[in-house]
């Protein structure tokens, strides 16, 4: 797809239990974006995501604040992987 951007995330801080992967999803489905958020064993979650450029930097934007009950410390971009997503996942 054209303009279509891959971006890679690393949040740390109190970011899993709080409903942070699913309080992604419904962020990123509005903005047209495609990906997942998942929990990792070090306690960080991984956010993925496809679209729009000016979309990324919003989801971005939301991912320094986070839900609620949310404390993130860092958001850490990183090399995203290769093939573009279809849809938003919580896996």
């Amino acid at each position: 797809m054209a303009g279509t951007e891959v971006r890679k995330w690393l949040i740390s801080g109190r970011v899993q239990g709080v409903f942070f992967r699913e309080s992604t999803r419904r962020q990123a489905e509005p903005l047209g974006l495609a990906g997942h958020a998942v929990n990792l064993s070090d306690g960080q979650v991984e956010v993925v995501a496809a679209g729009d450029p000016v979309a990324l930097d919003r989801l971005e934007q939301w991912l320094r604040e986070g839900p609620a009950a949310a404390r993130v410390d860092s958001v850490r971009r990183v090399e995203p992987p290769d093939g573009i997503p279809e849809r938003f996942t919580t896996a």
